[in-house]
Formats: C-alpha cells, sequence, structure tokens
C-alpha cells in the first residue's frame, strides 16, 4: 500500500497549472476535443499529474470518439480509486489517483465488449506520458 500523498491547497496550486489544479484539484472537466486524445502505438505509461504515479498503459487506449483520453483498464488494481458522484444531476462513478486523489475522470460501462466493457474517461491535462516505459 502507498503512502497518500497530502499537500496544501498552496503547494498544489504552486505545482499544477490553473487547469491541473482545477481539473485534479477541484473536481473540473477540459472542454472536450480540447487535449491529446490521439490514439497512438507508441509504448508507454501515463502517469498521474499531481504525484507521478503511473496509472494506465497506452496499449489500453483507444477512440472512444468523446474527445477525452479513453483507457479500457487501469494499468493495475490500486492504481485507482472509485467514488461516487452525483453532481451535474446525474450519478457517475469518478476515478481519483489512489496516491493522492487527484480528480482524473470518470469509469463507464460502455467501453470495448471485447476487451474489459469499460471505458476510463480521463482528462488529458490530469494525466502525463512516458514514452518508452
Amino acid at each position: 500500500m502507498r503512502t497518500k500523498i497530502e499537500k496544501s491547497e498552496a503547494e498544489w496550486r504552486q505545482q499544477l497549472t490553473p487547469e491541473q489544479y482545477r481539473v485534479t484539484r477541484q473536481q473540473g472537466t477540459e472542454p472536450p476535443f480540447s487535449g491529446d486524445y490521439r490514439v497512438s502505438d507508441e509504448h508507454g505509461i501515463y502517469h498521474c499529474v499531481c504525484c507521478n504515479a503511473p496509472l494506465f498503459e497506452n496499449e489500453h487506449k483507444f477512440d472512444a470518439g468523446c474527445g477525452w483520453p479513453s483507457f479500457d483498464r487501469p494499468l493495475g488494481q490500486h492504481s485507482l480509486e472509485e467514488r461516487q458522484d452525483s453532481s451535474h444531476g446525474m450519478l457517475r462513478t469518478e476515478v481519483v489517483c489512489a496516491r493522492c486523489d487527484a480528480h482524473l475522470g470518470h469509469v463507464f460501462p460502455d467501453g470495448p465488449p471485447d476487451t474489459t466493457g469499460l471505458r476510463y474517461c480521463i482528462n488529458s491535462v490530469a494525466i502525463d506520458f512516458h514514452a518508452g516505459e
């Protein structure tokens, strides 16, 4: 079990861009098709922009056509935590980084049926790609 990373709001604001802070620390959402959502064959791992925890493999990224990066599974069983989100008049499942509680996005049951059937819809400003990992 990893130790939770806890920082003050001032420390997070100093570390992150205003958009990264709004999305990851204030449960915001970037506009669709505004970030990097392209699917490529490049090998690598997506890490949390707040704490650098490894979260998703590029090999599990797919084009869902929704305007946000989509993955069919997290990197590991303990990479993410799920929470119920009833904001905006909907009931959804929020996904956060297990290490620092950064809001990443949501998971939906409409992913590729030939794999997990799940779609982890992730804000691109919440993740950072490390090629070659």
